[in-house]
């Protein structure tokens, strides 16, 4: 399996890719590799007109799998422009059988109220694409409800609006099911925390080892608790599709990893059963 990241800062956070790579590969039991164009409070207008070229070979040329589209999120940018350019990377990554992936972000700490329009933007973008939704924003609210009495459980970094290692776990937990619809192990514990005990975001740990951090076991089981209950990934095992896709999977290569790819898109299911879709 093959990934491109696209985003920002959200998806660079705690190397958040390469945390993503090590739970899939724990959950699917698959080998996994993941690529990234993410840069500094840049936009999907930013990335398809400075670093079009970039993106169009990257998506065109890489033999990606999924491709994670992310927003820019703190402040939300213009709605048509969101429109516009999820759309035109959507468009490319369909020219080559590569499945899109919208990173649904979570709002500023400071700004709770701003999540609901997140989640009417991305839901709505995915419904109308016909693409996959990553609901990390909701399930984020919904962990930090529940983690407000737990301690050591803050989802967010220092500056109130990026992600702290427990938040990255979260995030790299929801893309996990999204992607194969299936959890880690329970005893997966392990986290990336990138950051230095300062204000200045240039400073940054450079060595692997010193990033390497273990969520406790409490704030982990609470993540792993709200992700598996969502609607969306508890409406996909009710629907028995995660079951058929795992006894295709003897046939059909990667067929187990695509479960939430068709709960998102009922009218892909409908073209799979015909054999219109074809899982590489």
């Amino acid at each position: 399996m093959k990934i491109l990241f696209i985003g920002n800062s959200h998806t660079y956070m705690n190397d958040l890719p390469e945390l993503t790579r090590e739970m899939i590969e724990n959950a699917a039991g698959t080998s996994c590799e993941v690529f990234m164009l993410a840069y500094s409070a840049r936009s999907l207008k930013w990335h398809m007109g400075e670093e079009y070229f970039s993106e169009r070979f990257n998506i065109l040329h890489g033999g990606y799998d999924y491709c994670v589209i992310q927003e820019q999120a703190h402040p939300m940018v213009d709605v048509n422009d969101t429109i516009t350019y999820t759309d035109k990377i959507i468009e490319l990554c369909r020219k080559v059988n590569t499945k899109p992936v919208i990173f649904e972000t979570w709002a500023e700490k400071a700004k709770p109220e701003n999540q609901k329009e997140m989640n009417r933007r991305y839901q709505e973008l995915s419904k109308n694409q016909g693409v996959i939704l990553a609901p990390i924003g909701e399930i984020w609210s919904a962990v930090n409800d529940e983690a407000q009495n737990i301690p050591n459980a803050d989802l967010y970094w220092i500056d109130g609006a990026h992600a702290s290692a427990i938040g990255d776990y979260l995030t790299a937990m929801v893309l996990t099911r999204t992607i194969t619809g299936k959890l880690p192990d329970d005893n997966f514990l392990r986290a990336y925390d990138f950051t230095l005990p300062d204000d200045d975001w240039l400073h940054v740990k450079e060595n692997v080892d010193d990033e390497i951090i273990e969520i406790p076991l409490k704030v982990a089981h609470m993540i792993r608790k709200c992700v598996k209950n969502h609607d969306a990934f508890a409406n996909s095992a009710a629907s028995g599709i995660g079951k058929t896709a795992e006894k295709l999977e003897e046939y059909v290569k990667g067929a187990a990893s695509v479960e939430a790819k068709l709960v998102h898109n009922a009218s892909e299911v409908e073209n799979w059963k015909k054999g219109k879709i074809y899982v590489i």
